[in-house]
């Protein structure tokens, strides 16, 4: 069947207005802030204006990776064997097709703040469709920091938190890398999105991710009787039961309460009976276009998703591109071992080419950092070395696997970037993470290189 080729344009989906970035432009007026453009994107959702403005200068302060990294063929010709499918789809997509597009992006502290990966999923979605918030963990339960277009709370205070990344977990780990534990007999869960950075994520999905063995849920509140709801019976994945709520119309809320009933009875099981572990919610509008779940824990590495019980959970997103943001936290360990880190990597990825083999599979690199040190007894900030040998390392591992890599340390300048995006005010004060618009901007710049790549799939492979 003929199809109308879709080529994206940047310059035309991505108005690019010269402006100088002034302090009241995204900032307070303390930053320095990027000289340069402002890049203003047409609002395909709700935003509270009708359009979104965009630090676009940044990236300027080294080398632009304007694309992804390939693997060339034997005759040298640039392959897109690793993006193919996903490339397809979107093109399937942007061509009118009811369809849905899942994106995972994985990651660490850098990903669960959801500043970074939030901008990509936010530009994906104007370009391509709006099919939901997709993936939500109850982080600030977990205590601990939360993404800021989302809330869930509950009136049950004692929590215990597992986590990826505990070498002993305190309770077990869900999807999103964490889970919450309650010894509590009642429990309930309030989600809403937040009233301006929550725009455009009403829901008439919720599917709630439990222990096998926790306390089922039911609406309450004014849509109780407007939600259909599907109770888990048999494990989607080791230990892992899926409530579903079809709600009758879109909203940004929804409250649930525990119930000790069992199912078709009157009777009443005894609250010690169950062991209340619940992981996060995947929320969903029914509307074609893409999908996007952020799932990071602040400190993970490669090694702290290594589970084949955890990879299946993740398949359970059923993911047509996985985006694996990992590798800073690494690069902090007393002796930075290249080989070592380079198979760290390939177990992780050969786990999701096991459990995921129709998903498409991205690493990027990690920025460049600062590390603290001891210096005449004086601690002091300098350029962490390993985030460069770290970058080599995963660009070196996706030549060998054959994977889609894009690298962020040289996007965002390379060697000795970090103090240029600090002078500029996009980086934190702690020299390792970034401010809200330092995030923003990389998100930008994924998006970007994204656009260019998949411009490049449509142009050489002649869609039409």
């Amino acid at each position: 069947m003929k199809q109308t080729k879709w080529l994206i344009n940047l310059s035309a989906c991505l108005a690019l207005i010269a402006i100088t970035v002034g302090a009241t432009n995204f900032a307070p007026s303390s930053r320095h802030l990027p000289d340069g453009d402002t890049l203003v994107v047409s609002s395909g959702l709700p935003f509270s204006s009708d359009t979104v403005a965009l630090p676009y200068a940044s990236y300027q302060i080294g080398a632009v990776v304007d694309s992804i990294s390939l693997p060339a063929t034997d005759s040298g010709v640039r392959s897109y064997a690793p993006l193919n499918d996903f490339f397809a789809a979107l093109d399937s997509l942007q061509a009118g097709k009811d369809t849905v597009i899942t994106v995972v992006q994985l990651g660490d502290s850098h990903i669960q703040a959801g500043h970074y990966s939030g901008r990509v999923m936010r530009l994906l979605q104007q370009q391509f469709g709006n099919a939901g918030r997709g993936w939500i963990a109850p982080f600030k339960l977990s205590r601990t920091n939360e993404p800021d277009d989302y809330f869930i709370s509950s009136v049950a205070k004692e929590w215990i938190a597992g986590r990826c990344i505990q070498t002993n977990k305190k309770a077990p780990v869900g999807l999103g890398g964490i889970g919450i534990q309650s010894a509590s007999p009642s429990i309930n869960f309030d989600v809403m999105m937040a009233p301006n950075n929550g725009a455009g994520y009403s829901f008439n999905q919720a599917i709630l991710y439990r222990g096998e063995k926790a306390m089922p849920m039911l609406p309450a509140g004014k849509l109780k009787d407007s939600i259909r709801t599907v109770l888990g019976v048999e494990p989607v994945a080791p230990g892992v039961l899926a409530d579903t709520f079809h709600i009758s119309c879109q909203t940004d809320t929804l409250q649930l309460h525990s119930t000790r009933r069992k199912q078709g009875t009157d009777n009443l099981l005894p609250a010690s009976s169950f062991r209340n572990v619940y992981y996060g919610f995947n929320l969903t509008n029914g509307n074609p276009g893409i999908l996007y779940h952020s799932i990071g824990v602040n400190g993970a590495m490669f090694v702290n998703y290594t589970d084949e019980n955890y990879v299946r959970q993740l398949a359970l997103l059923n993911p047509s591109l996985l985006i694996i943001s990992l590798g800073t936290n690494e690069t902090f360990g007393r002796r930075f071992n290249r080989s070592e880190f380079m198979g760290q990597i390939e177990a992780f990825v050969s786990l999701v080419k096991k459990q995921m083999p129709h998903t498409a599979i991205l690493l990027t690199t990690p920025p460049e950092c600062y590390k603290r040190v001891t210096v005449n007894k004086k601690r002091t900030y300098v350029r962490n070395e390993n985030t460069e040998r770290a970058a080599k390392a995963i660009r070196d591992v996706a030549d060998r696997e054959g994977l889609a890599c894009w690298d962020l340390f040289a996007a965002t300048g390379g060697k000795n970037s970090s103090a240029e995006w600090r002078r500029k005010g996009l980086m934190g004060r702690d020299r390792v993470h970034f401010t809200k618009e330092g995030y923003q901007e990389q998100g930008i710049l994924l998006y970007r290189a994204l656009m260019q790549t998949y411009n490049r799939y449509i142009t050489d492979n002649d869609v039409r």
